[in-house]
């Protein structure tokens, strides 16, 4: 039977990347907690971290006991609020996996709808690789992914793909970088820097050929996983960065970047990924049937 005490203690010590630190919250000497680290790997017959450098790093299998935990340990707070509040408040639990290249504000217009239902629902986010994320959903981890694309093929997980909609491309920039690029849009992005979303996003390789076809020579200066950081960084004038064009007021707003024009030829899609081929949970239904409606309405093509 599982021993939830050294549960607890690994999940502290893979939340803090040492013994030394976790320890210290536990309060317990790092001797202590060390030994009880030892025998909870001795109990389940494999290693759940490896050392790197001062740190410890987990392993694979570290990685897989660490997502239970936490959801474990989330249950049991879910359940003793529920206890304390005498069993009044009752709520479903909605958890969605959220590629980590999909924009931010384009998943919170997704899943805005789910916290307007009359039903209580406690959404969870969890956001991470793609890869990662449907087999989270194989395990029923998760409800539902969005992606910006649709489930891969070849893949040995069961999963259904349902598009929510799609959107030009707008390229952005820090005004004062603006400023300094000559021409009409797309002209004007010749010789400028390019932010490129990371390799698991679709515009990773879309966008370097459409600029090819347009004859367009861009500098590639950075890659990003995250959709946030690559705008972060585009705020601050490292280069030109793209963003769907049904984002761009938001993105303007935020970041206070411009507009430098918006192409048709190159399209963000947007993918629901479940486990089932008819959405039944309540709240995958109002992502869905909200995306649907108009989410991503039609944009003028500046090029």
């Amino acid at each position: 039977m599982l021993n939830y005490k050294h549960l607890h203690y690994f999940l502290a010590v893979a939340r803090s990347g040492g013994v030394i630190r976790a320890a210290e919250r536990l309060h317990l000497t790092p001797q202590t907690l060390s030994g009880q680290i030892a025998q909870f790997e001795e109990r389940l017959g494999v290693p759940l971290f490896r050392r790197a450098g001062r740190r410890l790093e987990l392993t694979e299998a570290g990685r897989l006991a660490q997502s239970y935990a936490e959801e474990i340990f989330q249950t049991g707070a879910e359940l003793e609020e529920l206890l304390r509040n005498g069993g009044e408040e009752r709520f479903i639990t909605f958890r969605v996996g959220i590629a980590d290249v999909v924009p931010k504000f384009i998943a919170h217009r997704l899943l805005a709808p789910v916290l307007e239902l009359p039903e209580a629902v406690r959404l969870v986010c969890q956001e991470d690789r793609l890869d990662r994320l449907l087999a989270d959903l194989a395990i029923h981890r998760l409800d539902m992914v969005l992606a910006d694309r649709p489930m891969p093929p070849g893949t040995d997980i069961k999963g259904y793909s349902h598009p929510l909609g799609e959107s030009a491309l707008a390229f952005m920039a820090a005004p004062a970088l603006a400023a300094r690029l000559i021409g009409e849009f797309p002209a004007c992005l010749d010789g400028a820097r390019l932010l490129l979303p990371g390799r698991d996003s679709a515009l990773h390789g879309a966008l370097p050929r459409w600029l090819e076809r347009q004859g367009r020579h861009m500098r590639i200066v950075g890659e990003f996983d995250d959709s946030a950081l690559m705008k972060a960084f585009g705020e601050a004038g490292a280069g030109v960065f793209p963003a769907p064009a049904a984002s761009v007021p938001d993105v303007m707003a935020h970041y206070k970047v411009v507009s430098l024009g918006e192409t048709e030829d190159l399209r963000e899609r947007f993918f629901l990924i479940s486990a089932e081929r008819r959405l039944t949970h309540p709240a995958a239904r109002a992502v869905s049937e909200h995306a649907r409606a108009g989410l991503f309405a039609p944009t003028r093509s500046a090029a």
